[in-house]
């Protein structure tokens, strides 16, 4: 058997038997010891049990290489953003922050929806709040669909333009 300092994988591919690795020590199946205790087994399942035994070395090769190279030294671990923590002074800013975002938000929520007409607003708030389809909403005002999809439609413009100006 080869250098066993090398990876799992390595050494299984590079041995002319199948390798099995322990705790304490490594173990080599040669063909000639696998057709003596497997009478009733050929060189081709040997064959085939050793090209099984190399994929899932190498699968696990894979699978810790995927692993590992995400480790982060826990010297950088600050200068990394999913494990910092925001100091308690940067944390109140951050919800002041928020919630002044959310204040102004709602004020030009209510601020759109008074631009729109009342017949609008209504048929706005029943399918994008409430969650009713454009056939309901008809159904319900005894109307065409169509009218329904089209105020909808105007009532959307509207509020992408005050939108757009609030940008600006």
């Amino acid at each position: 058997m080869r250098n066993f300092t090398e990876s799992d994988y390595a050494i299984n591919k590079n041995a002319e038997g199948i390798v099995y690795r322990f705790a304490d020590q490594a173990v080599e199946i040669m063909l000639e010891d696998y057709l003596r205790e497997n009478p009733d087994k050929t060189p081709a399942g040997f064959a085939e049990l050793k090209a099984l035994s190399d994929a899932d070395y190498y699968e696990t090769d894979r699978g810790d290489y995927r692993q590992t190279w995400k480790n982060v030294s826990f010297a950088g671990l600050e200068d990394t953003a999913d494990f910092a923590a925001l100091s308690p002074e940067d944390e109140v800013v951050r919800k002041a922050e928020q919630s002044a975002e959310l204040a102004r938000r709602d004020v030009l929520a209510k601020k759109a929806l008074d631009k729109l007409t009342d017949v609008q607003r209504r048929r706005y708030v029943m399918y994008h709040s409430q969650g009713k389809t454009t056939r309901e909403i008809a159904a319900l005002e005894g109307v065409n669909q169509s009218k329904i999809m089209n105020s909808l439609n105007l009532a959307e413009k509207k509020i992408k333009k005050i939108l757009a100006k609030d940008k600006k």
